[in-house]
């Protein structure tokens, strides 16, 4: 027992008081003890470890803040200052243009609450190079900590894409910008361009091959203007748009029904076509062997897996066979995807069945497609016309059989194996579901069942005959 425990402390303590209390007992007969007499045992607190010899001291020597000079006034004033200064009036006037008036009282009254040589004399500021920036400075915007300042209201929900007219009217309204003094303010319109008896009329109204000659006339006629040579300018005692103008009109101004409203976000400028620096460091995916068939460079990796070309990639007989929507329910709801089944196949043997997810179905599609392909398996076929004998196979709850049929019969199956064998290349051939229809376990079990056919060879090897013998056709006999 752990002397440690309570229960073998309370045991200690009661035999030392009862060894106390005998002592007290002989007391009253016996003489008194003398002066040199050793004290009476005393009860101590039992514990586990040791008891130190003396108290720790620290290794190094206290050092005091009058002697590292912290206590001096002057220096204390001085890094005060340069620590924590106050705002300039020239930061204030920036302050004004980002907060109102009330927030900028606020930031002042903060400022005044704040004792500079507190924070110099109590405070503690990290100096190494990952210190966060605990200051914060109201005059700066910080990435990390503040949020882009929205200066322009949200966009207009109901912006749609401007029409042809609309398109027209906007332009002339920047062209009109430049009317007085300048080469656009002699611009001419669209309805100068229209004949004599439909420019009193709406633009609406026009024809078609009226409205069509007046536009191609405009355009062409605009495009003259705007590369018209500065000798050609200068000599109508004009100044047009500059080539800036028209790029920014190109680049920057909106083709929605929003008036040009400038919003908050804005879009990277892109690359240059040839960055200098990285020419002929990086090889595109597409294979020129390809002859533009897989722009894209989807098929890339299928190409090395299989050994076939893109062409005979897009040759086979692709087909989806079972599309479903599933859902995964997660932390943040449920996520809908797009589950797709299906089949490839090149009409002569081969066959494979693909299955993908994704929210989006064009990618499940596809990359189903690429699975088929890569799965693809031999199928064994009886003069290439249907399977060598019966054949069952189950997946999860569902039951196939396959039946061999003679010459002539066809394909009486489901729609969904119907696929499978006209991808397979076989015509005569029966099927029964016993049990469950499910779509996807249907078409799972006759795939099984048409890779796991039985083989003639290993029949006729256990029967101790031939591979014709088991055919039937031996000497003429009979075909099935």
């Amino acid at each position: 027992m752990s002397v440690a425990r309570p229960a073998a402390r309370s045991l200690f303590l009661r035999r030392l008081v009862s060894v106390a209390g005998a002592t007290a007992a002989s007391t009253i007969t016996a003489p008194a003890p003398s002066r040199s007499a050793p004290p009476t045992t005393t009860c101590h607190q039992f514990h586990s470890s040791a008891k130190l010899a003396a108290r720790r001291r620290s290794r190094f020597t206290n050092v005091r803040a009058v002697e590292m000079g912290l206590m001096n006034e002057e220096k204390v004033n001085e890094f005060t200052k340069e620590t924590f200064p106050r705002y300039t009036p020239a930061e204030i006037a920036e302050l004004r243009k980002v907060y109102s008036k009330e927030q900028l009282a606020a930031i002042q009254a903060g400022e005044a609450a704040i004792d500079a040589k507190d924070l110099t004399i109590q405070g503690r500021l990290r100096v190494d190079p990952y210190r966060m920036p605990y200051i914060d400075d109201f005059s700066h915007n910080l990435p990390v900590v503040d949020k882009r300042v929205k200066r322009n209201p949200p966009p207009n929900p109901d912006a749609r894409f401007m029409n042809l007219d609309e398109f027209t009217q906007d332009m002339i309204n920047w062209a009109d910008k430049f009317r007085k003094g300048d080469v656009t303010g002699t611009l001419k319109k669209l309805q100068d361009f229209a004949p004599q008896e439909w420019r009193n009329k709406n633009e609406g109204q026009w024809p078609g091959d009226v409205r069509k000659k007046a536009q191609a006339s405009f355009m062409a006629y605009l495009e003259a203007e705007a590369v018209k040579k500065p000798a050609d300018v200068e000599a109508e005692s004009h100044n047009g748009p500059t080539d800036a103008d028209f790029l920014e009109y190109i680049l920057e101004r909106s083709s929605m029904t929003d008036k040009n409203q400038i919003g908050n976000s804005s879009l990277a400028l892109a690359l240059p076509h040839k960055v200098p620096g990285v020419a002929g460091k990086y090889k595109q995916a597409v294979d020129p062997e390809d002859h533009g068939l897989d722009d894209t460079g989807v098929y890339q990796e299928l190409k090395k897996r299989t050994g076939m070309s893109v062409r005979e990639i897009l040759n086979l007989q692709n087909k989806v066979l079972v599309h479903r929507f599933v859902s995964n329910q997660t932390r943040m709801g449920k996520i809908a995807s797009h589950s797709v089944l299906c089949i490839a196949g090149n009409g002569n043997g081969w066959l494979g069945i693909g299955e993908a997810k994704s929210t989006d179905n064009g990618i499940a599609t596809q990359q189903a497609k690429i699975m088929a392909v890569r799965n693809m398996r031999p199928i064994r076929r009886y003069e290439n016309r249907t399977i060598f004998g019966n054949v069952e196979e189950k997946v999860g709850a569902a039951v196939v059989r396959l039946y061999t049929r003679p010459p002539g019969f066809g394909l009486r199956v489901s729609h969904k194996i119907f696929e499978m064998c006209r991808a397979a290349g076989i015509q005569d051939l029966a099927s029964k579901f016993v049990r469950s229809r499910n779509p996807m376990n249907t078409v799972k079990a006759a795939f099984n069942a048409l890779v796991n056919q039985p083989d003639p060879e290993e029949i006729a090897i256990g029967r101790g005959k031939k591979f014709v013998d088991v055919r039937k056709v031996y000497y003429g006999g009979n075909v099935l």
